[in-house]
């Protein structure tokens, strides 16, 4: 059975949109709860009521965030087994372990301390609150931990083996799954991305108050919070960007060649491309601009270690596509006959590259029947977007070199004491809020995108993994999806403005400073 690509199109667009649309609110709340964290933690320690009222105030727009998310996050997940379920299925034992940790350790953990958040203020000590806003943080971050140890095993697949009687993966070892060196690099990348998008929100709408001269003590001290939060959040994605880099270039080599639409090999080090004009038909970069050495040294970590170009990848991938269709004849014969030897050592000898073979179901029904032409087919379907993968980084990129100039000015500016003296600079922190959206989206985009064929790096692809669905069906259901979370896009959209326009003054969260006084308090004066 060959597989009906319009099902694994509209399939793979119902996940991108949900997922794109859920990444919205998680980078904000992983950054927000933090600034609110820091911000009761001086409370406590000065005991200034201000900073109280800073912590109830931005409570108001995360506890919004935050119910988006949770809306948006629960949905997606019904997706493995809606459009899904062969993944699901195949690979189920593995990615769905450290799933079902993060429901159990980390979900139910913030989901109950948020509501203690909220409600705790006037039941609980100053210190029991700050460590409910200090748990509620950690419980953030250990959720996005956890489901990035189930991404990262998608990026490089370590820990588990494909057990040919059930015809399942299956974990060997769970702490490879957990140590996996993807994991650790994506989650300290896309924490600090998400530190960088709370930080921009804080400062810009705190730039709008001062733009309008409203509530000037509550937004000086929001903008120093943000600023120097921001600082520090912005240079570890710089940081650990590179790390990232270095953990693509070890597992991901297609990706990494894509990203840099590097068509041939470098002598090492790989210069890096700052602009070019990708041409995929011709497999060139037109108009090139290179940096000699810097990609080597951000992938390779050696001065003469060669980054492999996409051509030579596409040679490699169809010897991996021969010995995949070994180990694909071995399996069919140890599924007669569980005893054979001579399948069981063939299969042990490439079990690794049965999902190189697997690609060509894509063309043909039985990959043992592939012509060169059809393994001159899967190959090259290896080659990902490289226009938008060589674009989505180089933006994302720019954002983050110029989210470290903006915040280390509005530092200097905070310890100067000068926020409000320059109208410019308010105007430029105000509409910078979407970038740091933006460059999170983006880094999506590249480390997803940039995984395509695979749904599994090197063991299913994605055509394989989509359920047996006809176009109607997922075309209803993305449909169904579109029309609810633009319904939530509305209402998420008006209830954030609406809170923010209003203020901490307008909710009786912040004392008005430009009211009448008294006339006791007139006397007093």
């Amino acid at each position: 059975m060959i597989i009906d690509s319009d099902v694994v199109t509209l399939s793979r667009l119902q996940f991108a949109l949900t997922a794109l649309y859920h990444f919205l609110f998680v980078p904000l709340t992983l950054g927000l709860v933090w600034i609110l964290a820091i911000m009761e933690s001086v409370y406590v320690m000065t005991g200034r009521e201000v900073w109280r009222q800073m912590v109830r105030f931005w409570g108001v727009l995360f506890g919004i965030n935050f119910a988006m998310g949770v809306a948006t996050g629960i949905t997606m997940e019904f997706q493995f087994g809606m459009n899904w379920a062969y993944y699901a299925h195949y690979v189920g034992d593995v990615f769905g372990t450290p799933l079902a940790i993060e429901g159990l350790m980390a979900f139910f953990l913030e989901s109950t301390l948020v509501g203690v958040f909220f409600m705790g203020w006037n039941r609980l000590s100053r210190i029991g609150h700050l460590l409910v806003t200090w748990f509620l943080a950690l419980g953030t971050n250990l959720s996005a931990l956890w489901i990035l140890i189930a991404n990262a095993w998608m990026q490089n697949p370590v820990g588990a083996k494909f057990n040919p009687q059930t015809m399942r993966m299956e974990v060997t070892s769970f702490s490879d799954v957990l140590f996996n060196p993807v994991a650790q690099a994506k989650f300290v990348h896309t924490v600090s991305a998400g530190y960088v998008v709370g930080s921009m929100f804080v400062l810009s709408i705190s730039a709008w108050y001062l733009l309008r001269g409203r509530n000037v003590d509550f937004a000086r001290r929001s903008m120093t919070v943000a600023a120097s939060f921001g600082l520090a959040a912005a240079l570890s994605v710089v940081v650990l960007g590179d790390e990232s880099g270095y953990a693509v270039s070890e597992n991901q080599k297609m990706k990494m060649a894509a990203i840099e639409a590097m068509w041939e090999t470098e002598p090492a080090p790989a210069s890096f491309t700052v602009f070019g004009i990708p041409d995929v038909p011709n497999r060139t970069t037109h108009f090139a601009f290179h940096v000699p050495w810097v990609m080597g040294l951000i992938g390779t970590r050696s001065l003469d270690k060669q980054i492999p170009g996409i051509n030579n990848l596409v040679e490699d991938t169809k010897g991996k596509i021969g010995q995949g269709i070994l180990a694909y004849g071995a399996m069919l014969t140890l599924r007669k006959d569980p005893n054979d030897a001579q399948a069981k050592a063939m299969l042990s000898q490439y079990d690794t590259d049965m999902g190189y073979a697997l690609l060509l179901k894509r063309y043909i029904a039985d990959p043992r029947q592939a012509t060169p032409a059809d393994i001159d087919k899967a190959a090259v379907s290896t080659i990902p977007n490289v226009p938008v993968l060589f674009w989505a980084f180089r933006i994302m990129v720019a954002c983050g070199l110029y989210f470290i100039a903006l915040f280390a000015y509005s530092f200097w500016l905070a310890s100067k004491r000068r926020l409000e003296a320059n109208r410019w600079y308010l105007k430029l922190a105000l509409y910078s809020m979407p970038l740091p959206w933006l460059a999170a989206e983006l880094g999506w985009v590249v480390a997803e995108y940039g995984r395509q064929p695979w749904s599994i790096e090197g063991i299913l692809p994605t055509a394989l993994g989509v359920s047996s669905l006809t176009v109607g069906q997922v075309g209803i259901s993305l449909g169904g999806f579109v029309f609810f979370y633009t319904a939530l896009a509305v209402i998420d959209g008006v209830l954030m403005t609406k809170y923010a326009r209003k203020g901490p003054d307008e909710l009786g969260i912040w004392p008005v400073r430009n009211a009448p006084l008294s006339s006791a308090e007139a006397t007093a004066h």
